[in-house]
């Protein structure tokens, strides 16, 4: 099992580089000129529902509002602006999670290496099969990079690790996303999250080209 002080470790590792990561996605390059100008949920709703669609098959995630709603605002806004679009599913560790949220264009994950919020306090949701949270290095630091849990995390709780959403269909699809690089480096033989963000698409497409992918992102409802 797991040391669950070297999990969290692990968890601050890849997530102090997530601020400057992005993934060059089809949206018009214009709406992605202002990172941090957080999008407010649509409408008075709750929850909303967003579909990404990957090389895998689709998933459907119900992000709530009333659980995180700088997280919430912060996940909509990227997922909007196309931010997701492309972005590989580098680190796919089977029983514990899947990380995202490094874009493949350099150029916009310097846009958004600085673009931290504050953390949401914990609502009463835990870090279970299918949450969705945002990866963080430390209080106050979440940018882009977040991670759907494989099984019960609950060790991460209260430690800025607060749920946002959570996955309403399609959880087969991402238990099949390709986990055979494992761990990142320098621990492990995955991705290396530094060369990543500075060098997107051309790395991991030549070093590490079974990663499964996000294609789109968009809000449904």
């Amino acid at each position: 099992m797991k040391n669950p002080i070297r999990t969290v470790v692990c968890f601050a590792a890849f997530v102090a580089l997530a601020a400057g990561c992005q993934s060059g996605g089809s949206r018009p390059a214009e709406a992605q000129q202002a990172p941090g100008m957080a999008v407010s949920a649509p409408g008075t709703n709750d929850t909303t529902k967003v579909k990404f669609v990957t090389t895998k098959g689709d998933f459907v995630l119900e992000v709530h509002k009333s659980w995180a709603p700088r997280g919430a605002d912060r996940f909509l806004e990227l997922v909007k602006s196309g931010y997701y679009d492309g972005v590989p599913f580098f680190r796919a560790i089977d029983g514990f999670m899947v990380q995202f949220g490094i874009n493949s264009d350099p150029a916009l994950n310097s846009k958004w290496s600085e673009a931290r919020i504050p953390d949401d306090p914990a609502a009463g949701q835990s870090n279970k099969r299918g949450y969705l949270s945002f990866a963080t290095s430390g209080p106050d630091t979440r940018t882009t990079q977040v991670f759907i849990n494989y099984g019960d995390n609950g060790r991460l709780d209260g430690m800025g690790f607060t749920p946002v959403a959570q996955v309403v269909s399609g959880m087969d699809v991402l238990d099949n996303l390709y986990k055979g690089y494992g761990e990142g480096a320098p621990r492990g033989a995955g991705p290396d999250q530094e060369r990543l963000q500075k060098e997107g698409k051309a790395y991991w497409q030549a070093s590490f080209p079974k990663l499964d992918s996000v294609k789109s992102a968009q809000v449904v409802q």
